[in-house]
């Protein structure tokens, strides 16, 4: 699969992404890898997920990791880990949009994803 015949789709928590490999476009069974996108000024809703664990990859852009009450910078080459149950969200404090990838186990779904604010 390539990333540019990933269709882009909004997340529950706001974020653009595109599923370069997930269980309904590869042989991959439980995981998902996908590039993430938080366009200048916006941010995520704080949310957490009930079971999957991530990884975010930061290829690009300035951002703001805020997770479980404590923040860093982040940027290119950083990478953040956000385990099950850890409420967390994303603000890109950059000029250029704010680009990562994420790794889900299991695979990221709507349903897993719950919500901390209107």
């Amino acid at each position: 699969m390539n990333r540019s015949d990933a269709p882009a789709f909004i997340t529950k928590d706001g974020s653009e992404i595109r599923e370069i490999m997930a269980p309904a476009n590869s042989a991959v069974g439980r995981l998902s890898l996908a590039e993430a996108i938080v366009f200048p000024g916006e941010k995520t809703r704080k949310h957490y997920h009930i079971s999957v664990e991530e990884i975010y990859y930061f290829l690009s852009g300035k951002g703001l990791m805020w997770q479980a009450g404590e923040e860093v910078e982040v940027s290119a080459g950083d990478a953040v880990a956000n385990p099950p149950g850890t409420p967390h969200f994303i603000t890109n404090i950059g000029e250029k949009p704010l680009v990562f990838l994420c790794i889900c186990s299991p695979h990221y779904t709507h349903e897993d994803t719950v919500l901390l604010e209107d």
